[in-house]
């Protein structure tokens, strides 16, 4: 870390603190050499990735729409907005350790599916039936056959 004042490389951390989320650190730091202290903030990367579309667009991925969607799915079900936060970081996790930075629209539902069907079945279904685009109560009925 290079000091401020003097532009120093050579500094010392007086003291660390860890915020309450436990996402960043608060360092007090002292230059070897004119001793001027100054503070610095570290804070977790966050992890940014991109969905390509069906059609081949590629947009951010917007966590907030993937909660709606899944809220969509559990209406009426007894499952807390906690659980599907739970499901979405574990999902997010999934790509992170994946490493890729686009990850086709495809892949996020089949993760989607994959989380709802350990979650809850009814939930799994009315999500498939959006997510698959069934077009007539066979299809539907097939799916169902499946669990």
């Amino acid at each position: 870390m290079y000091c401020p004042k003097c532009g120093n490389e050579d500094t010392k951390v007086l003291e660390s603190r860890v915020n309450v989320e436990g996402r960043s650190v608060r360092r007090r730091r002292s230059c070897m050499s004119c001793e001027y202290r100054f503070t610095t903030y570290e804070k977790e990367e966050d992890f940014v990735f991109q969905v390509q579309k069906r059609d081949g667009r590629v947009e951010p991925y917007q966590r907030e729409k993937a909660i709606r969607s899944l809220q969509i799915a559990c209406q009426k079900r007894p499952i807390s907005l906690e659980d599907l936060e739970a499901l979405l970081s574990r999902i997010e996790k999934n790509i992170q350790d994946d490493g890729s930075r686009v990850v086709p629209s495809l892949k996020l539902g089949e993760l989607l599916l994959a989380q709802l069907h350990e979650l809850d079945k009814v939930a799994y279904v009315r999500f498939a039936s959006v997510y698959k685009d069934f077009k007539d109560p066979e299809e539907f009925l097939k799916e169902l056959r499946t669990l």
